[in-house]
């Protein structure tokens, strides 16, 4: 099974999110919002990308790390 991350930020009045394995993004005025928008857009990529450009686009391996706990 494939798993794919979201990344969420702030930005503005809404939020931002990314699936960097794909190089999808997507937006919502809420967390929830974005995650649910970031999750259509994945699904529509999947359904309507040729598999060459599925190959092409995923990325095979995608690491998080913590880099720092806090900064001063």
């Amino acid at each position: 099974m494939l798993q794919l991350t979201a990344v969420i930020e702030r930005e503005g009045e809404g939020y931002v999110a990314t699936c960097p394995e794909v190089d999808v993004v997507s937006q919502g005025n809420t967390v929830e919002e974005a995650r649910l928008n970031l999750l259509e857009a994945v699904e529509g990529f999947f359904k309507a990308a040729s598999p060459s450009e599925i190959r092409r686009r995923l990325k095979k391996q995608t690491y998080k790390h913590l880099l720092a706990d806090c900064f001063a």
